[in-house]
């Protein structure tokens, strides 16, 4: 197993990986998830994309960006079919690593109110939640985590 960094030729598996991922929320959320909408040859060349990968392939995603000492987890999902096997917790993990090497106090980021898993997992990883809000037309939860 290997975490690397996304490049243009990962963009058609993240876009799979990320459909697979959010797809059973939309009957939750009444509309595809923010993510579902994302391009992600773009968020490639802004972000800091990393994927999982073994050997049969691209397993999971990981959107993150730094805005002064804090990185912002945008987005972290894994295929339906690896689903429930820790490497959620696997990215979750990196991505602390990464923050911390990047020299950020926190690490913050938000789901989706009705992504109720979610929501019960991140106070699990250390996440506090901060406040509720709306926000491009979507009922959000953010959480922070002081490094």
């Amino acid at each position: 197993m290997l975490i690397r960094r996304a490049i243009d030729a990962d963009v058609q598996a993240i876009t799979m990986i990320v459909q697979q991922a959010y797809a059973p929320y939309i009957g939750r959320i009444g509309k595809p998830p923010a993510p579902m909408l994302d391009d992600y040859r773009q968020i490639i060349a802004q972000a800091m994309v990393f994927v999982l990968e073994i050997d049969d392939g691209l397993i999971g995603v990981l959107v993150l960006e730094q805005q002064g000492d804090v990185l912002h987890l945008q987005n972290v999902a894994i295929g339906e079919q690896r689903r429930g096997r820790g490497l959620g917790g696997q990215l979750m993990a990196f991505a602390e690593r990464e923050a911390r090497a990047l020299g950020c106090r926190a690490i913050e980021l938000y789901t989706n109110e009705r992504m109720t898993e979610n929501i019960l997992i991140y106070p699990h990883l250390g996440y506090q939640e901060m406040h509720r809000a709306a926000g491009d037309g979507y009922a959000r939860v953010f959480f922070r985590k002081a490094l």
